[in-house]
Protein backbone atom coordinates (compact mmCIF):
# COMPACT_ATOMS: atom_id res chain seq x y z
CA UNK A 1 0.00 0.00 0.00
CA UNK A 2 2.72 2.44 0.79
CA UNK A 3 4.14 1.61 -2.14
CA UNK A 4 0.64 2.33 -4.39
CA UNK A 5 0.88 5.87 -1.88
CA UNK A 6 4.27 6.71 -2.89
CA UNK A 7 3.93 6.33 -6.15
CA UNK A 8 0.53 8.43 -6.30
CA UNK A 9 2.56 11.31 -4.52
CA UNK A 10 5.37 11.49 -6.61
CA UNK A 11 3.43 12.04 -9.42
CA UNK A 12 1.76 14.38 -8.61
CA UNK A 13 4.83 16.28 -7.77
CA UNK A 14 5.65 15.93 -10.69
CA UNK A 15 3.02 17.27 -12.78
CA UNK A 16 2.66 20.40 -10.50
CA UNK A 17 6.51 20.88 -10.98
CA UNK A 18 5.83 20.29 -14.95
CA UNK A 19 3.44 23.05 -14.14
CA UNK A 20 6.20 25.39 -12.51
CA UNK A 21 9.20 25.07 -15.00
CA UNK A 22 6.53 25.47 -17.94
CA UNK A 23 5.20 28.28 -15.57
CA UNK A 24 8.99 30.01 -15.85
CA UNK A 25 9.88 29.12 -19.23
CA UNK A 26 6.70 31.23 -20.27
CA UNK A 27 7.77 34.07 -17.59
CA UNK A 28 11.15 34.30 -19.33
CA UNK A 29 9.50 34.57 -22.45
CA UNK A 30 8.13 38.42 -21.29
CA UNK A 31 9.05 40.86 -23.88
CA UNK A 32 10.20 42.98 -21.04
CA UNK A 33 11.71 40.36 -18.72
CA UNK A 34 15.65 41.84 -19.13
CA UNK A 35 17.78 40.47 -17.04
CA UNK A 36 15.25 38.04 -15.07
CA UNK A 37 14.88 36.17 -18.18
CA UNK A 38 18.06 34.35 -17.09
CA UNK A 39 16.75 33.58 -13.64
CA UNK A 40 13.54 32.46 -14.50
CA UNK A 41 15.66 29.82 -17.39
CA UNK A 42 17.34 28.58 -14.29
CA UNK A 43 14.98 27.77 -11.99
CA UNK A 44 12.98 26.39 -14.93
CA UNK A 45 15.83 24.10 -15.44
CA UNK A 46 16.06 23.23 -11.51
CA UNK A 47 12.52 22.56 -11.57
CA UNK A 48 13.27 20.07 -14.56
CA UNK A 49 16.06 18.24 -12.51
CA UNK A 50 13.95 17.75 -9.54
CA UNK A 51 10.97 16.50 -12.03
CA UNK A 52 13.65 14.39 -13.59
CA UNK A 53 15.08 12.81 -9.85
CA UNK A 54 11.13 12.49 -8.84
CA UNK A 55 10.54 9.96 -12.18
CA UNK A 56 13.76 8.39 -11.13
CA UNK A 57 12.28 7.25 -8.07
CA UNK A 58 8.85 6.39 -9.29
CA UNK A 59 10.56 3.78 -12.09
CA UNK A 60 12.54 2.38 -8.98
CA UNK A 61 9.35 1.49 -7.68
CA UNK A 62 8.00 -0.03 -10.46
CA UNK A 63 5.42 2.87 -11.49
CA UNK A 64 4.86 5.05 -14.45
CA UNK A 65 6.07 8.21 -14.03
CA UNK A 66 3.61 11.17 -14.60
CA UNK A 67 4.92 12.83 -18.34
CA UNK A 68 3.12 16.02 -18.48
CA UNK A 69 1.55 18.86 -15.83
CA UNK A 70 -1.77 19.34 -14.76
CA UNK A 71 -4.93 20.55 -17.14
CA UNK A 72 -5.62 23.12 -14.44
CA UNK A 73 -2.05 24.55 -14.79
CA UNK A 74 -2.32 24.10 -19.05
CA UNK A 75 -5.81 26.51 -18.42
CA UNK A 76 -4.23 29.25 -16.31
CA UNK A 77 -1.26 29.12 -18.88
CA UNK A 78 -3.59 29.99 -22.29
CA UNK A 79 -5.32 32.29 -19.51
CA UNK A 80 -1.55 34.26 -18.84
CA UNK A 81 -1.29 34.03 -23.24
CA UNK A 82 -4.36 36.22 -23.12
CA UNK A 83 -3.31 38.46 -20.30
CA UNK A 84 0.10 38.99 -21.73
CA UNK A 85 -1.67 40.73 -24.83
CA UNK A 86 -2.46 43.22 -23.08
CA UNK A 87 -0.03 43.36 -20.06
CA UNK A 88 3.11 42.03 -20.81
CA UNK A 89 5.56 43.43 -18.46
CA UNK A 90 8.05 42.42 -15.71
CA UNK A 91 6.16 43.34 -12.71
CA UNK A 92 3.28 40.63 -13.91
CA UNK A 93 5.18 37.80 -14.85
CA UNK A 94 6.80 38.38 -11.19
CA UNK A 95 3.47 38.20 -9.60
CA UNK A 96 1.97 35.17 -11.94
CA UNK A 97 5.42 32.97 -10.64
CA UNK A 98 4.79 34.04 -7.19
CA UNK A 99 1.45 33.08 -7.36
CA UNK A 100 2.41 29.67 -8.77
CA UNK A 101 5.11 29.29 -6.11
CA UNK A 102 2.53 29.60 -3.73
CA UNK A 103 0.90 26.63 -5.10
CA UNK A 104 3.83 24.52 -5.57
CA UNK A 105 4.98 25.30 -2.07
CA UNK A 106 1.65 24.14 -1.01
CA UNK A 107 1.84 20.59 -2.44
CA UNK A 108 5.11 19.84 -1.30
CA UNK A 109 4.10 20.71 1.84
CA UNK A 110 0.90 18.84 1.70
CA UNK A 111 2.77 15.75 -0.11
CA UNK A 112 5.35 15.80 3.64
CA UNK A 113 2.14 15.21 5.77
CA UNK A 114 1.24 12.07 4.02
CA UNK A 115 2.79 8.49 5.47
CA UNK A 116 5.64 8.08 2.89
CA UNK A 117 8.27 5.31 2.62
CA UNK A 118 11.90 6.71 3.76
CA UNK A 119 13.42 7.08 0.63
CA UNK A 120 10.61 8.73 -0.88
CA UNK A 121 9.99 11.10 1.84
CA UNK A 122 13.73 11.93 1.50
CA UNK A 123 13.70 12.68 -2.17
CA UNK A 124 10.23 14.51 -1.26
CA UNK A 125 12.42 16.81 1.72
CA UNK A 126 15.07 17.58 -0.92
CA UNK A 127 12.74 18.73 -3.67
CA UNK A 128 10.66 20.87 -1.37
CA UNK A 129 14.10 22.84 -0.01
CA UNK A 130 14.53 23.71 -3.59
CA UNK A 131 10.97 24.66 -3.89
CA UNK A 132 10.64 26.72 -1.01
CA UNK A 133 14.08 28.73 -1.89
CA UNK A 134 12.38 29.55 -5.10
CA UNK A 135 9.30 30.63 -3.05
CA UNK A 136 11.41 33.14 -0.92
CA UNK A 137 13.27 34.66 -3.83
CA UNK A 138 10.44 35.33 -6.01
CA UNK A 139 8.36 36.36 -2.78
CA UNK A 140 10.83 39.14 -2.01
CA UNK A 141 11.16 39.98 -6.01
CA UNK A 142 7.43 40.87 -5.69
CA UNK A 143 7.74 42.90 -2.68
CA UNK A 144 10.31 45.06 -4.75
CA UNK A 145 8.45 44.95 -7.87
CA UNK A 146 5.44 46.40 -6.01
CA UNK A 147 7.32 49.31 -4.70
Amino acid sequence: MTTDKDIATLNSLIATTIDSADGYEQAAETDNAGELAQTFRQYAAERRSIVADLRGHVVRLGGNPEDDGTLLAAAHRQFLNLRAAFDNDVRTAVNEVERGEDVIKGKYEAALDVELSPEVRQAVQRAYESVRAGHDTFSAMKKRYAA
